[in-house]
């Protein structure tokens, strides 16, 4: 069976796509960002929450804030990366759900009412979201350096608040010299895929 996706765009997106360890100083605009935004928010999520939330790194002081609550090993290339995002999610996403699930008004009571709920839910569709921008950010000729190196607490001292919970730190920009290191093995289909 062959796939709707061309082999190039398949390629783009997934088969050549790869995390990216350094960039160009080609800057990443606000309407790259807009654009994939609008690309990948209507991916799937529990009853419609959204929990995602982008925080933009763009200032020398906010940057260099980010840069020290980063693992050793992510700081120089989180110092040099044209664009970075912290991506966090929104423990308080019910808050949206009267407008984003009209056609159910009471979920967010039924459903969302508890916080321990509500972060569980949060982490589960906030990472289902981050993977579709990395995605979207593939599909705008750009890469990604999702990291999961940083000091979730400081991150979420200096950038967040008590309602948001940081997922990844992502670098985002063209691919630079010697961006890729070798591509790892993978597990086959038979390996992860059961039938019953």
């Amino acid at each position: 069976m062959s796939l709707v996706l061309d082999a190039a765009a398949q390629d783009l997106l997934f088969r050549e796509a790869r995390t990216a360890n350094t960039f160009t100083d080609e800057p990443v605009t606000d309407e790259q960002i807009q654009a994939v935004y609008d690309l990948i928010k209507y991916g799937p999520t529990a009853s419609n929450q959204n929990p995602l939330r982008i925080v933009l790194v763009r200032s020398p002081e906010a940057r260099e804030r980010l840069v020290a609550r980063m693992a050793e090993g992510n700081r120089a290339k989180t110092a040099a990366a044209p664009l970075v995002a912290i991506l966090a999610t929104d423990n308080e996403f019910h808050e949206e759900l009267p407008r984003l699930v009209p056609h159910a008004p009471k979920i967010k009571d039924v459903l969302y009412a508890e916080r321990p709920v509500r972060e569980r839910s949060a982490l589960l569709n906030g990472a289902l979201q981050a993977a579709y921008f990395i995605v979207g950010l593939r599909a705008a000729g750009l890469a990604a350096g999702p990291m999961g190196g940083f000091d979730p607490a400081g991150v979420q001292k200096e950038f967040l608040d008590d309602d948001h919970t940081p997922l990844m730190v992502v670098n985002i920009g063209r691919p630079g010299p010697d961006a890729w290191r070798s591509r790892a093995p993978r597990l086959a289909v038979d390996e992860v895929v059961t039938t019953v």
